[in-house]
């Protein structure tokens, strides 16, 4: 059997193309971040702000109920369309979704940003499937390649964004001629991003240990409590999602849990659970925070997605994850730094069923030395959660031997 290689076409092809998503996707990312970081130090500064939460909610749920109604499937949309072509993803879902998490996190909602940069990066893509004339398999690369853009631009991680973009939509399976497309669309808007002289957070985990069998088995117990709290933050959300869908007119939902989760942040008396929370995910490698932060963002990050809220739940599951971590640092004897960064991954790629994409974040973001500790925490943690994701409309690529039964074949949202 002969083995076939790309063509220049092939690769003329697609280079140019994701040079349009790339730069498009980029500097969208651009505009976002720097939208975002405005926002969140608007809100800082007016802290009175989270007081109308509520008011925001009902804005977003009034604005999705008569306007989005086609786009309010959100990431899933995406992800079915890489399943199962449709019609052109509306362009509308861009300023849609980017105009709800602006006001999710000028209002306080707690919120994250992947899910913003994925719909916009796939609703802009989109629009050039047409004018070039793409197949249905081509379409499915274009949308892989979008996430790729999306992801690997708003984070500053090119590399885990296109492994994330080839893992994210089938469990088990690598669409292998896709690697081209989503390689060059990641890179190229993250070279985008960064001419746009957009900031991106930087971590960094002081001190690691020596590698031996009980630094492992202490990785491993670590990567089970991950992978635990990865599957509680589905199923609770699953279960909040359905108990918000008992009050009839939807917009109705976000202005509820507006009310609900601006209470919850009086009650504490601090700001530092509403929005990213990115300054405590960066505390929660040198200092010692209390040990039921991860707790508080689980229960608000749901109490605001559930709603309605618009944003993503990456960046809270980073923020559960490294405060996690944290807090293990008392009773698991490893540095705090280090496992908060494992936390930090491990979490995300329990929730997310993509351990290989969350191992390539870990050393892009904290360094190929803690790379052995960041892979057992991701593996562990993905081996855990069986199942459970936060994109119900992942599909089973491969059956394996799990705690929790994988169905080939099928959507989560089937199982």
């Amino acid at each position: 059997m002969v083995k076939e290689y790309p063509t220049i076409q092939y690769i003329a092809k697609w280079l140019i193309i994701c040079s349009i998503i790339g730069i498009s996707v980029g500097s969208a990312s651009a505009f976002f971040l720097w939208s975002l970081s405005w926002v969140t130090d608007f809100r800082e500064s007016h802290l009175w702000f989270i007081a109308l939460l509520p008011i925001g909610g009902l804005l977003v749920g009034l604005l999705y109920h008569y306007y989005g109604k086609s786009v309010e499937g959100g990431n899933n949309l995406l992800i079915e369309n890489i399943h199962k072509p449709q019609e052109t993803i509306p362009f509308k879902m861009a300023p849609m979704i980017l105009l709800g998490t602006l006001v999710t996190h000028l209002f306080g909602g707690s919120a994250g940003r992947e899910g913003t940069a994925l719909q916009m990066a796939g609703a802009i893509s989109d629009q050039f499937s047409k004018p070039f004339g793409l197949s249905k398999t081509d379409r499915k690369i274009l949308l892989i390649a979008a996430i790729s853009a999306g992801f690997g631009s708003v984070f500053g991680t090119p590399l885990a964004g296109a492994i994330f973009a080839l893992e994210v939509y089938m469990i088990g399976k690598i669409k292998y001629d896709a690697i081209f497309p989503v390689f060059a669309a990641g890179i190229i808007a993250h070279l985008t991003c960064l001419l746009w002289k957009t900031p991106h957070t930087h971590y960094h985990i002081p001190i690691l240990p020596s590698l031996n069998a009980l630094t492992i088995i202490y990785s491993i117990i670590a990567g089970i409590v991950f992978g635990l709290v990865a599957v509680s933050f589905s199923k609770i959300s699953l279960f909040v999602v359905k108990a918000y869908r008992k009050i009839s007119f939807p917009p109705l939902r976000p202005f509820v849990g507006g009310i609900i989760v601006a209470s919850i942040i009086w009650m504490l008396g601090t700001s530092k659970y509403a929005g990213l929370g990115i300054p405590t995910i960066v505390d929660s490698f040198n200092v010692q925070l209390p040990s039921y932060d991860f707790a508080i963002k689980i229960a608000l990050t749901i109490l605001t997605l559930a709603a309605g809220f618009k944003g993503g739940e990456v960046t809270p599951l980073f923020f559960i994850g490294a405060t996690l971590g944290n807090a293990l640092s008392l009773i698991i004897p490893l540095p705090m730094g280090l496992l908060a960064g494992m936390g930090f991954v491990g979490v995300f790629a329990g929730a997310t069923n993509t351990p290989i994409a969350c191992m390539i974040m870990g050393i892009e973001l904290f360094g190929s030395e803690c790379g052995i500790y960041v892979a057992i925490a991701c593996i562990v943690s993905y081996l855990i959660s069986g199942h459970n994701s936060i994109y119900h409309s992942q599909k089973i690529g491969e059956s394996k031997h799990f705690l929790f039964k994988r169905d080939e074949g099928k959507s989560l949202s089937e199982l």
